[in-house]
């Protein structure tokens, strides 16, 4: 097979969300299926990193596309153009964008439909671009792919799909996140922390991500804490930081959250890790890495009972009311004091975190690939 791949995000030093699932995912299809050839799509010159193996070879196409009006340039004109003058079996799209008129198969992979349940979150123009395109590209695309059952349902339910021509593969688990020693825990508190304890949020700071809540609710536990404790929360800046730094400013313990920015993957795993916990207060969300990445770490993870986080988190999480500040504060205090209830979600975490695997979901994502092409065969001999 001759296989076109949407691989806009990736990026060096600004992987996160699909960028990482992009990089997991292209990365072992063209790995593990060296007897087929691989085109990655960028919008930019590219780094040579991301050539993961000989059968792999890249195209950048223009504009950059960054901005609705160049995303329909680039995927509906200029990407459009390129796969009609060149022989490929199929299109995989791991951001959901396709081409709606290339003439070849398209998978793309859906991962929520955030802006279907909260359109106001985003800015008007990309807001209202997935909202007209998105249920074209669902009703276009010969099979699709998403991240967790309830989001195969959302989309079922939204667009009318027939639930057939959606497929689910978890997202997985990157392999460096694991325990840490005492003693790198230490160090890292040092670092990040002046040495205290802390809870850790670790996601792109979008609205949904319900930072402030967040905020407020560490205020209130740190008024009823024992002991010097930090939040620290880690993410590249989106939309909505006003409202964070309106909250920001309105706390009493401002000086004990700490925005560490974008981070590595390395700095990551060491914030995660040394963490007492991780607080994943999102109220919308298709799957939700950062939870399972505690999990593998060791870390107690508090979760919001909403969207596929308890399909994801299932028993080995403590759940909260995401749009309850109390809620969110009461459960920051229960793994503070509660030595025992942090065990039991510690070992629960560690058996659940088995369950996610990046080998496992390129796996899926190829075999839908090859039933894909199968069934196109047989539909057009």
């Amino acid at each position: 097979m001759n296989i076109a791949l949407n691989t806009r995000f990736l990026i060096p030093g600004k992987l996160d969300g699909i960028g990482w699932y992009s990089f997991e995912v292209v990365r072992r299809l063209a790995r593990d299926h060296p007897e087929h050839t691989f085109c990655f799509f960028f919008d930019r010159p590219y780094a040579p990193e991301f050539l993961f193996s000989d059968n792999v070879h890249a195209v950048v196409l223009r504009p950059p596309a960054r901005h609705p009006v160049l995303w329909h340039i680039w995927f509906q004109h200029s990407l459009t153009r390129y796969l009609k003058k060149h022989p490929f079996d199929l299109f995989f799209s791991p951001d959901g964008f396709i081409p709606l008129h290339a003439g070849i198969p398209s998978i793309p992979v859906i991962h929520d439909l955030n802006f279907m349940h909260y359109p106001g979150e985003l800015p008007k123009s990309v807001s209202r671009y997935y909202r007209r395109y998105f249920p074209r590209f669902a009703e276009k695309a010969a099979q699709i792919l998403t991240v967790s059952e309830f989001s195969k349902q959302d989309i079922t339910r939204q667009f009318g799909i027939p639930p057939e021509k959606i497929s689910v593969a978890w997202n997985g688990i990157h392999e460096v996140f694991s325990p840490l020693s005492e003693k790198t825990k230490e160090e890292t508190r040092k670092q990040f922390s002046y040495g205290d304890p802390y809870f850790v949020h670790i996601g792109s700071l979008l609205p949904r991500k319900n930072i402030p809540r967040l905020l407020q609710a560490f205020d209130l536990f740190r008024a009823s804490s024992s002991g010097p404790c930090k939040l620290v929360i880690a993410g590249r800046p989106m939309f909505g930081m006003s409202e964070i730094k309106k909250t920001l400013q309105n706390m009493k313990y401002t000086a004990d959250v700490i925005m560490a920015g974008n981070l590595s993957r390395g700095e990551a795993h060491r914030i995660l890790g040394s963490a007492d916990a991780l607080i994943f207060a999102s109220y919308f969300e298709g799957f939700g890495i950062p939870p399972v990445e505690a999990m593998a770490c060791n870390v107690p993870v508090i979760a919001a009972q909403a969207a596929a986080i308890p399909e994801v988190c299932g028993d080995a999480a403590l759940y909260v009311d995401p749009f309850s500040v109390e809620s969110i504060s009461r459960a920051m205090l229960r793994i503070q004091k509660d030595r025992s209830l942090r065990k039991q979600l510690i070992e629960k975490g560690s058996r659940r975190a088995t369950l996610f695997s990046w080998d496992h979901t390129a796996a899926t994502v190829w075999k839908v690939m090859e039933e894909t092409l199968q069934k196109t065969t047989r539909t057009n001999p």
